[in-house]
C-alpha cells in the first residue's frame, strides 16, 4: 500500500508547504502549520455551467438582486438589504453568544413567509433545537430540520428537497468522505465549505454557515474560508449584558461595517430601533471626563458616549490604556496636546473607553477624545447636551468628517442642543433644534468648551 503524501498547511491564510517550518513562508505567522493528507481521488467539483462560453462585459444583462426579507430589520440592515438567492453567509461568533438562536428565529421567520426552509444541526438533536423553538415561542410552521454531519448526505437532501434557505449549524462538524482528516481540520472545513458554496451557487440556495473562533476573535479555520462565501457576519457582545451586536466585514451585495444592534430576552433576540440611547450614559449633573460623539458605522450614525480618565501616574513610564478605540491615535492626540494647546499630560495616567463597548474605528471621534480628556485633567465638566466631533491633525488642526449632516441629525433627535464640529462641516440648511459652533484649531476648541462649561 502506498504511503500517502502530506503537505503542511496554514491555519492562517491557507497557504501549502512541502514541510514543517515554525513559520508559514507566505503569511509570516508562527506555528500555524498543520499537517494535511494530500488526498488522490478524483476531482470532486463539478462545473457550474457544462456548456459556458466567454462572453463580452457589455452584453451581460444587469438584473436587480432580488432581495428576500429575513424577518428582522436589523438583520436586513447588515445584510444590505436582506438575503440574496444564492448567497452564502458566514457567520461567526463567540460560543453561546447567540448566534443559532438568531438563526433559528430568521429561518422560522422566513419560512412563515412561504418559502421552505432547512435547518442542518452538527452540535444539537432535532429535540434539543424543537424545545429551545418551543421556549422562544416561535411559530415553526413547514421548516424542516436534519441532524446531519455527513457532506455528501447533507448535499443530496439539498438537491432533492431544493430548499429556499439553508442554515449549516455548524460547518466545523460537516465532514467529506472523501478526506481521511477529522471533522474541523483546515482541510475539511475549507473542502467542505467549498462544496456547499457550490452546490448554493448552482441551485440558488440561500445559505448561512456558522463558524466558530478562536481565542483571538476570527473565525475558525483557513483565512481562505472568507474568501469562499459571499458575506462575513461576526455577532458580537459582552457577557455581562443583554446587548449583541452584529456587523458586516465582507459583503458582496452591500456595504460593509454596517451594524446591527439587539437585545437577549427570555423569548430571544429583539431588535433594538434606537442604539444610540444604548451608549449613552444618565448622569444626574454633568461629571467630569465625559463627552458625546456621534460616530458612522456604515451608514447609520449613532450617538456614543467618550469617557475619559486623567490621573497622575506613579510609574516611570506612564500608562495609556483605551478600550474601544486605537490605543496608538490617543498617543497622537495626547502629543498634539502637549504641542499646540499647552496640555501636558507627560506624567499622567490616560484612561479612554466608549461605553457599552462599541468600537470605533474613525477618526471623527479624535475631538470628543480630547475634550474627554482635558475636562478630566482639568476637573471641569464639559458643557452639557453638546456633541462634539472632529478629525485632528499632525498641525493641530480640525479636519472635516464624512456625511457630517447626518451626524447633527441624529443628534438633534436625540435632543442635543449645541454641537462643536469642524468650520467645513457646517450646515448648508440650518437643523432646528440644535446651534453650531464650528472651529479650525484644536486649541479654539479647547477654549471655546471651557468659557462655556458649567459652573462646578
Amino acid at each position: 500500500m502506498a504511503k500517502s503524501k502530506t503537505l503542511y498547511t496554514c491555519t492562517e491564510c491557507g497557504g501549502q508547504s512541502p514541510k514543517w517550518q515554525g513559520q508559514c513562508p507566505h503569511c509570516q505567522v508562527w506555528n500555524s502549520l498543520v499537517e494535511t493528507v494530500i488526498e488522490s481521488s478524483p476531482s470532486r467539483f463539478k462545473p457550474l455551467n457544462e456548456t459556458q462560453k466567454p462572453q463580452r462585459l457589455s452584453d451581460v444583462s444587469q438584473q436587480s438582486i432580488e432581495r428576500i426579507s429575513s424577518g428582522m430589520a436589523e438583520l436586513n440592515r447588515v445584510l444590505g438589504g436582506g438575503f440574496v438567492r444564492g448567497g452564502v453567509i458566514l457567520l461567526g461568533g463567540d460560543p453561546g453568544i447567540g448566534k443559532s438562536t438568531l438563526l433559528l428565529q430568521t429561518l422560522t421567520q422566513v419560512g412563515l413567509n412561504g418559502l421552505q426552509v432547512l435547518y442542518v444541526t452538527g452540535e444539537e438533536s432535532p429535540e434539543q433545537v424543537a424545545g429551545r423553538a418551543e421556549r422562544l415561542r416561535l411559530k415553526t410552521g413547514e421548516a424542516e430540520i436534519l441532524s446531519e454531519i455527513q457532506l455528501e448526505k447533507i448535499i443530496r437532501v439539498i438537491e432533492e428537497g431544493q430548499p429556499n434557505l439553508v442554515v449549516i449549524d455548524s460547518i466545523q462538524t460537516v465532514y467529506s468522505e472523501a478526506l481521511n482528516s477529522a471533522p474541523g481540520s483546515v482541510s475539511q472545513v475549507r473542502e467542505c465549505a467549498a462544496q456547499l458554496t457550490r452546490v448554493a451557487k448552482s441551485l440558488g440556495v440561500m445559505m448561512v454557515m456558522v463558524g466558530h473562533v478562536t481565542k483571538e476573535g476570527t473565525i475558525a479555520g483557513p483565512r481562505v474560508l472568507e474568501h469562499i462565501v459571499d458575506t462575513v457576519l461576526y455577532f458580537e457582545g459582552e457577557g455581562s449584558s443583554s446587548f449583541r451586536l452584529i456587523r458586516a466585514i465582507k459583503n458582496r451585495f452591500g456595504a460593509v461595517n454596517e451594524l446591527g444592534v439587539f437585545a437577549m430576552t427570555e423569548t430571544g433576540l429583539k431588535e433594538v430601533t434606537n442604539p444610540s440611547a444604548l451608549f449613552l450614559s444618565h448622569y444626574d449633573h454633568p461629571v467630569p471626563g465625559s463627552s458625546i460623539t456621534v460616530t458612522l458605522e456604515g451608514t447609520r450614525p449613532m450617538a456614543v458616549e467618550i469617557q475619559a480618565l486623567v490621573a497622575e501616574s506613579h510609574q516611570s513610564v506612564p500608562r495609556r490604556l483605551t478600550v474601544g478605540l486605537e490605543q496608538n491615535r490617543l498617543a497622537m492626540l495626547l502629543a498634539v496636546l502637549t504641542r499646540h494647546a499647552g496640555i501636558y499630560c507627560h506624567n499622567q495616567d490616560v484612561f479612554i473607553n466608549a461605553v457599552a463597548g462599541v468600537k470605533i474605528t474613525e477618526p471623527a471621534a479624535d475631538l470628543a477624545i480630547v475634550a474627554a480628556a482635558v475636562s478630566s485633567f482639568r476637573g471641569v465638566p464639559l458643557p452639557p447636551q453638546w456633541v462634539i466631533f472632529g478629525e485632528i491633525g499632525l498641525s493641530g488642526e480640525i479636519r472635516p468628517v464624512q456625511k457630517g449632516q447626518e451626524r447633527l441629525k441624529e443628534a438633534a433627535k436625540l435632543g442635543f442642543t449645541h454641537a462643536l464640529i469642524p468650520k467645513a462641516n457646517r450646515a448648508k440648511q440650518s437643523i432646528e433644534g440644535i446651534t453650531l459652533y464650528t472651529v479650525d484649531r484644536v486649541d479654539e476648541a479647547l477654549t471655546l468648551l471651557r468659557d462655556h462649561a458649567p459652573s462646578v
